[in-house]
């Protein structure tokens, strides 16, 4: 028998996918974010440097700084404070 994987993107066929013709654009990498801006962690599945853990797709943040092109982003995960470091094309602005 083989031993079962535990890998990073386990269980997420569908998690992960996009939506049947959606495409990418340059400016998703490209986009700046500043400090103390509010944020939500939506994934893209297409690329996976710095991606964050799928268990956190949809949940919101504040960037608290810059670490060469990624960004620190802390979320609230139960009753914890949680640091996650990411590239801009996983996080979006949110709209007020």
């Amino acid at each position: 028998m083989a031993k079962r994987t535990h890998g990073f993107r386990r269980r997420t066929r569908n998690k992960l996918r996009k939506p049947y013709g959606e495409k990418n654009t340059v400016n998703q990498f490209l986009e700046e974010f500043k400090e103390g801006e509010r944020i939500v962690l939506k994934i893209e599945p297409s690329s996976h440097k710095a991606m964050p853990h799928p268990r956190f797709k949809g949940k919101n943040g504040v960037v608290k700084g810059k670490r060469g092109k990624s960004y620190i982003v802390e979320i609230k995960d139960g009753g914890l404070t949680k640091t996650i470091i990411t590239k801009p094309e996983h996080i979006r602005h949110i709209n007020k």
